[in-house]
């Protein structure tokens, strides 16, 4: 009851974020430990992924270079902006939407990764002529069976890309357009209202988001068995693991602050506190990701050999071998 009371009636539980002075100065020893450590492991998920990316560019084909260091940033890059809100509070609505942005354009360099893992456009329209597109998978059709397939054409192929596109390019535009409304007073990240900007342009954000996971998912279910030999399906699961963490997990500890569930304790409010813990687990839990990823990523793939050059080089060997034995 006192501690109810104290959040209450305390003005700084009804105040802003605090100032990052305010929250060095308010640190004590294990405080001082926590952020130490949650800061050096988002510097050595940064570290890690710049040397990532150097042994991707020396090593790596010249098609895949850029989707994979697109992916293989996603975690780094969510750790650093997390780390950067937690020491500066007023701008985690800034880190927030720059992680949130960066995995918009994750989510589709995720499914040109599939695609160039096959061997590309032409490659994967070759091999996959005659078959069909299953298109009743999540998130958006898991539960309607009766759903026909979709012949893989270049057409349906370029929906597909398209369809997870949209969400890179419409969440940059909402990102910008959210900021200049904040600059206007007109967008705040904790109001609810129906008159807020923030729940309409939110809301809008989540539909583009399962519009854009569903092409994923239905190239994934297509291409899975081909690429087994690449790790596609551990890929596949850090990618959907860094979307439930940064997205669902933050979305659910926010919602608990804005009820007050979590409670307020100066200089922190309940919503900065909320964005404190959610900071601090992503640190964390993005840092070992990082790790898992570096992994699956570091290593030459050479690539899948086509049906037709299997055909003729096996061809190619029963006529040597024959004409050894003729010899």
């Amino acid at each position: 009851m006192e501690m109810s009371n104290f959040t209450l009636f305390d003005p700084r539980c009804r105040a802003e974020a605090p100032f990052s002075i305010d929250v060095i100065m308010q640190l004590d020893i294990f405080g001082i430990v926590l952020f130490s450590v949650l800061t050096l492991m988002a510097t050595v998920s940064m570290l890690v992924f710049i040397e990532e990316c150097i042994y991707i560019y020396k090593k790596v084909p010249p098609n895949k270079k850029s989707v994979i260091i697109w992916v293989t940033g996603a975690a780094p890059v969510i750790a650093t902006m997390s780390c950067l809100g937690m020491w500066v509070p007023r701008a985690t609505m800034f880190t927030d939407m720059t992680s949130a942005t960066y995995f918009a354009i994750v989510v589709f360099k995720f499914l040109i990764l599939m695609i160039e893992e096959v061997g590309g456009d032409n490659a994967f329209l070759r091999r996959s002529e005659n078959k069909s597109f299953k298109i009743n998978t999540g998130p958006c059709c898991c539960c309607c069976p009766c759903l026909p397939n979709v012949p893989i054409t270049r057409r349906s192929l370029f929906m597909l890309k398209l369809g997870s596109y949209q969400f890179a390019l419409l969440k940059l535009v909402l990102t910008i357009l959210s900021i200049v409304l904040w600059s206007n007073d007109n967008f705040r990240v904790a109001d609810v209202s129906a008159d807020g900007a923030s729940i309409w342009i939110n809301s809008f954000i989540g539909v583009l988001t399962i519009i854009a996971l569903w092409p994923v998912a239905i190239m994934f279910m297509h291409v899975r068995e081909a690429l087994l030999t690449l790790k596609i399906v551990p890929k596949y699961a850090m990618y959907q693991l860094v979307l439930i963490l940064s997205q669902l997990q933050t979305a659910i500890i926010n919602i608990l602050a804005m009820n007050g569930t979590i409670a307020c304790a100066p200089p922190y409010t309940s919503q900065s506190r909320g964005n404190l813990m959610s900071q601090q687990l992503l640190i964390v839990e993005m840092f070992i990701i990082t790790l898992v990823t570096r992994v699956l990523y570091r290593r030459q793939y050479d690539p899948i050999p086509d049906l037709d050059d299997s055909v003729e080089e096996t061809k190619t060997v029963l006529t040597s071998k024959r004409a050894v034995d003729i010899a």
